[in-house]
């Protein structure tokens, strides 16, 4: 399981547009780093150690879950991407962004590339006079004070001014949403999107129990007989399970995703079922339907049929093995159907065709920003 820690970071920038620069820097931190919690003010100081440019120096709160040679890794990796160029010599200089890793939780750490807390921090006030701002009672923990004594006992006399402009932060998926629910056909890759998702943002994952379902496998084996009971199990499956899922929400995770949605039952009925069976059937899911949660968004994972085909042969249920294109495509019908007659879900269908979202990372990130920006 991962574990999500508190990191301090501090991002100074004296070149270009400053604002776009440190706002820029923090937008990929939310991106590839994690949660920005906090953002301080921006203060505008001279250079420090050189002659230059004014800087514009903030201080920001992130929990991550990475470790801290791998965050100092990242951090690089967005320092060279927004073009900053490093010198062999350690003399100070102008960049268009530095980021420094000020504290990571209550650690104490000294290694070939990376020292935590960072060792000049307390010299500087470009740096405390941020960090106070949104961490006033954290501990430094080497001086065992908190940030505000160190800042009063800082001799620094560089002139720091606050400027009027904010920086926005980064609203996480988990704070957009409290329940996304994930569909698709079968093979589009609804279930690992889940898993993944719940992965990244600490999310409670609601997965579909198909595997347990006893008249599968011989629903493919004879689709008439096995139909009814086929559908009515997977319907009061799916009722007990939302139902659970969605009222008993752990204690820190109030973000909830789901690799289906009850809907799914009443599509799969509807090309199944015999017309009297569906009737039947349909009264049963009406009184289920209302008693249960709707999802704050509801995503559509659209694959194409040729490479639903390929997932499907490729993931090797023996089961599945021998359903046809046609099939697949009355489900997708009943699927765009349900997604055109719902005015009152909010819905976001995202083309995975040609994305390999489990292998390339860029495409998974596509996928999220799609979430993030619907």
């Amino acid at each position: 399981m991962k574990i999500q820690r508190i990191t301090y970071l501090s991002l100074g920038t004296n070149q270009g547009n400053k604002l776009d620069n440190l706002q820029f820097a923090i937008n990929t931190i939310a991106e590839e780093i994690g949660v920005i919690i906090k953002i301080a003010s921006i203060y505008k100081t001279g250079s420090w150690g050189f002659k230059g440019n004014d800087f514009y120096n903030t201080c920001i709160q992130v929990s991550t879950y990475l470790p801290p040679e791998e965050l100092i890794l990242k951090l690089l990796k967005i320092e060279n991407e927004l073009g900053r160029v490093r010198k062999n010599n350690e003399e100070y200089s102008d960049r268009i962004i530095d980021i420094d890793i000020l504290l990571f939780d209550d650690e104490i750490i000294f290694s070939k590339d990376l020292i935590v807390p960072h060792p000049r921090m307390l010299a500087r006030k470009f740096v405390l006079v941020p960090l106070v701002d949104i961490a006033p009672a954290v501990i430094h923990p080497i001086e065992k004070k908190n940030i505000t004594n160190c800042l009063l006992q800082c001799d620094d006399t560089i002139e720091i001014k606050k400027i009027k402009a904010i920086l926005k932060r980064p609203i996480p998926i988990s704070e957009q949403y409290n329940y996304i629910a994930i569909e698709g056909n079968i093979g589009a890759g609804k279930t690992t999107l889940a898993k993944m998702m719940s992965d990244e943002f600490n999310a409670k994952v609601v997965l579909e129990r198909f595997a347990d379902n006893p008249f599968l496998p011989k629903f493919y084996e004879d689709e008439e007989r096995y139909a009814f009971p086929l559908e009515m199990s997977f319907l009061a499956d799916r009722y007990q399970q939302l139902s659970d899922g969605l009222a008993q929400l752990d204690l820190f995770k109030n973000f909830v995703v789901s690799d289906y949605y009850i809907f799914k039952s009443l599509i799969f009925a509807q090309i199944t079922l015999q017309k009297e069976e569906y009737l039947l059937y349909r009264k049963m899911f009406n009184l289920m339907y209302k008693e249960i949660s709707k999802p704050d968004l509801y995503v559509y994972l659209y694959q194409n049929t040729d490479r639903l085909l390929q997932n499907i042969q490729k993931r090797g249920r023996d089961y599945e093995q021998d359903i046809e294109a046609n099939y697949l495509q009355k489900i997708h019908d009943g699927y765009t159907t349900f997604i055109k007659t719902q005015q009152n879900l909010n819905v976001l269908v995202i083309d995975v065709s040609e994305l390999d979202f489990v292998n390339n990372k860029e495409d998974y990130t596509a996928i999220i920003q799609q979430i993030k920006e619907h």
